[in-house]
């Protein structure tokens, strides 16, 4: 079978047995995040849902058939050690879903880090770092949620806060969807010999909770240009890469509509599948990893 866009969760895992693997989906009460636990699930896994409303992963949970829920607030470093702490045994693959999208007020959490760029990205960072040796047991697979909307921006280094340029919501996304990027070429640096692969994907345009932020005149604007895809195309991709044999010792790349993405050279107005250049960039991903290692080595700590 030929995947696509058009390709949806169920398709994607279709004959693929994975009885005895262990799965941690964050963001997994809502979304992309239900369908892509539910994929898991039917296809044997033991699946955990990280979430921040507990009550409302229960219910998920019972619906698609997850094995667990934990309490995860990714932009809460305490919560994710305590997440951490609380996990033994093996784990085969862990999804990274969870994220916020275009904050219309600039916000920063308690340790200073600009709100997008922490819960994006410093949280996985610490949940996967965090969940290496547990990665490393039995070979796993890391799957990192980006998005299209890193071509609006590189990670900018010298103000990732934006404490000396004006905030610009989408700005402050796409920065924190291209250090989703540079994890995977990151960890595969670091983790390869460890047999843990590691990629990131973008699911494609999917009216989801994940728009909460904004108003209906700039859903209208962000979504007008793009096809939009159901949830269950929209995970897709995350259970393609987490799951297929095919793609067995291969990290550090970026897949769209389960396809890897190409380099482009300029903004890609036109599809899904551009991946900027800065976003595989090794010196970016080291001194991404370096600033990220400062910025969680307490979640190691505790």
């Amino acid at each position: 079978m030929s995947f696509g866009f058009n390709t949806t969760a169920a398709e994607a895992i279709a004959g693929i047995d994975l009885s005895g693997k262990r799965a941690i989906v964050t963001g997994g009460s809502s979304g992309i995040g239900v369908e892509t636990a539910r994929a898991l699930a039917s296809a044997g896994a033991e699946v955990t849902l990280a979430v921040r409303n507990v009550e409302a992963g229960e219910r998920v949970a019972a619906e698609v058939g997850a094995a667990g829920v934990g309490a995860l607030e990714l932009a809460d470093l305490n919560s994710v050690a305590a997440f951490v702490a609380g996990w033994s045994g093996p784990l085969h693959i862990l999804v990274n879903n969870a994220g916020v999208m275009a904050l219309q007020e600039r916000e920063l959490t308690a340790d200073g880090w600009e709100l997008q760029f922490a819960t994006n990205h410093l949280g996985h960072f610490a949940l996967a770092t965090g969940l290496h040796s547990a990665l490393a047991l039995e070979g796993g697979r890391v799957v990192s949620l980006s998005s299209r909307g890193h071509q609006r921006s590189p990670v900018v280094f010298d103000d990732i806060n934006f404490a000396f340029r004006p905030y610009d919501p989408w700005v402050a996304y796409g920065q924190s969807k291209t250090a989703n990027v540079l994890f995977a070429v990151g960890a595969t640096a670091r983790w390869a010999a460890d047999g843990i692969t590691v990629n990131a994907v973008h699911p494609g345009g999917i009216m989801t909770n994940l728009t909460r932020h904004m108003d209906d005149a700039a859903i209208e604007q962000a979504m007008s240009s793009i096809e939009l895809k159901t949830v269950e195309q929209g995970a897709a991709t995350s259970v393609f890469v987490a799951t297929s044999p095919s793609l067995d010792g291969v990290s550090g790349r970026y897949f769209a509509d389960c396809q890897e993405g190409h380099e482009i050279s300029e903004r890609d107005t036109t599809g899904h599948l551009g991946v900027a250049p800065y976003a595989l960039d090794p010196a970016n991903a080291d001194r991404l990893w370096e600033l990220s290692v400062q910025a969680t080595q307490r979640v190691h700590a505790l």
